[in-house]
């Protein structure tokens, strides 16, 4: 469904138990909601699972870009109170992950957890980001998705179904979305925020991941004292597209260590 948000149209899905302890999915770049289908699937009954299209992903509305990771937070701040969520588990990633993190540092009413898969508190530099802006108005989102999936999946998974559903869901993405959330990404520094954050986090990392490896999301897993670190070996950037057991059963295991099960 469609929900009024703010200034735009955000579509939702929200599915499994209604009285259920409320877990929030967020994408990644280039991607829709759907990502999360195949561990959906694989969690318990008894949660409210929330998942939504990023503004100018997916079936959500596209405003003019740029816009600002403000923006972005803002959007899920809304969506939460709009359906009421209150003590969310978030399940942020990539810029997914971004996003939770801003909104826990906001709105530790709404969030009571985040688990942060494939990203950071910082992704990239400037330089980067205004390069992939400039190709992708040059070409189109089709011009990059090719060079995504090579960064996304380990050789051997870049040749499945799935990881080219990835790689066509990127070239179907507005250029305005996908350029409007580049430049979110590229002004975002959450290394002071994030390490302020006292809540329970667990970070997921892929093995084969090329654009947030390991290293950069255990720095960021780092900055929060008591958070959990968890490497997907045969994983690249989108577990839950690769891995989607793996990550499941370790969100199951976190959400019962934390008593949201």
């Amino acid at each position: 469904m469609k929900l009024p948000i703010g200034d735009i149209e955000i579509n939702v899905v929200d599915s499994g138990a209604p009285q259920g302890a409320p877990v929030v999915f967020a994408h990644a770049l280039g991607l829709d909601l759907s990502v999360w289908d195949a561990v959906v699937a694989l969690m318990p009954p008894q949660l409210r699972l929330i998942r939504f299209d990023l503004r100018g992903h997916g079936q959500s509305e596209v405003p003019p870009a740029p816009y600002t990771m403000g923006a972005l937070v803002r959007d899920a701040e809304a969506l939460l109170d709009t359906l009421e969520v209150r003590d969310a588990v978030f399940v942020g990633n990539s810029i997914g992950g971004m996003i939770a993190q801003g909104l826990a540092v906001k709105r530790l009413d709404q969030i009571r957890a985040l688990v942060l898969s494939n990203t950071a508190a910082k992704i990239g530099q400037p330089a980067l980001w205004a390069e992939r802006i400039a190709q992708v108005q040059r070409s189109g989102t089709g011009a990059i998705a090719a060079a995504a999936l090579d960064k996304w999946f380990s050789p051997a998974a870049r040749k499945t179904e799935a990881a080219q559903a990835c790689a066509r869901r990127v070239a179907e993405t507005a250029a305005e979305g996908y350029t409007g959330c580049c430049a979110a990404i590229s002004g975002t520094d959450f290394y002071t925020p994030t390490s302020g954050l006292r809540l329970p986090v667990l970070a997921i990392a892929g093995g084969h991941d090329g654009s947030t490896p390991p290293d950069l999301v255990r720095e960021t897993q780092l900055l929060v004292p008591g958070s959990q670190f968890a490497l997907i070996h045969r994983a690249g950037h989108l577990p839950m597209i690769d891995q989607p057991e793996a990550f499941a059963q370790r969100l199951t295991d976190f959400l019962h260590d934390i008593g949201h099960l």
